[in-house]
């Protein structure tokens, strides 16, 4: 689906200057149907008064809202917030700063993507193995494709990052790693945002195999147990909020059409 021209204004518009905001969501993960919300994700930059003063301003910004019949979520969290998160074996916070889907970026984005590498850990694997768990209990509660198919893409993704050491969010390009009837689960998402799963037999067996190898490839990863980024995100910080960082008034690249 072709992502809405405006997309790009909505950074401008927000209360705090913006180091980045990306699409996640189904459109990241390469299965968006046509009705799909759009999912921005970014990092804001509060000023130095609202963080040193007793009035301090919002570590998080969540804030959902309807333009030309397209519901945008859009999350940002202060700068900040969003170094410690990279920090804290984030696989949600790594794929949004590393999305290729990006709305507005800055050369303060590009410092903290060249720094992303620093912050992958084997330990990794534990966010995406949860939130497979919660995933799969929740497709065994409802039936529904999209958290069958959330399943598979967290597996997978986590796989990916213990073998190859690289974040890769797009199922569509993990087909390698899952089972054969994922590209026919793909375009069913794609014809229904909120449809019922089809039959898949052997998903269980698939989704327990697919899991005992996420655990494996964690014990065998080389990738290392700690984040060695600390020192740099401290020194990016403090030079953002004295105004020595990158500036944070957002480039506006060229939006991808997904189909």
């Amino acid at each position: 689906m072709r992502l809405p021209a405006w997309l790009p204004e909505i950074p401008g518009e927000q209360p705090y200057p913006l180091a980045f905001a990306t699409i996640s969501g189904a459109h990241l993960y390469g299965f968006p149907s046509a009705d799909s919300d759009v999912d921005l994700r970014g990092v804001h930059v509060l000023p130095a008064e609202q963080v040193v003063g007793l009035r301090t301003g919002p570590d998080t910004l969540d804030r959902t809202w309807t333009r030309e019949g397209v519901e945008v979520d859009l999350v940002t969290h202060d700068l900040a917030k969003f170094c410690r998160l990279l920090l804290n074996r984030n696989g949600y916070v790594l794929e949004q700063l590393l999305s290729p889907l990006v709305v507005a970026a800055s050369p303060l984005h590009k410092e903290l993507v060249a720094l992303a590498p620093a912050c992958l850990t084997r330990h990794h694997a534990h966010h995406y193995l949860g939130f497979a768990r919660t995933q799969w209990r929740l497709f065994e509660k409802t039936d529904r494709l999209k958290p069958l198919l959330y399943t598979f893409r967290v597996l997978l993704t986590g796989l990916h990052l213990m073998r190859a050491g690289q974040v890769e969010a797009d199922l569509t390009r993990l087909y390698g790693y899952g089972p054969p009837y994922l590209p026919d689960l793909v375009a069913a998402k794609r014809e229904a945002e909120h449809g019922a799963a089809p039959p898949v037999p052997g998903a269980a067996e698939d989704v327990d195999r697919l899991t005992a190898e996420l655990a494996e490839a964690r014990q065998s990863s080389s990738l290392p147990d700690a984040p060695t980024a600390h020192d740099a995100l401290h020194d990016l910080l403090v030079r953002a909020r004295l105004g020595q960082a990158p500036a944070t008034a957002p480039a506006q690249p060229s939006l991808h059409d997904i189909s």
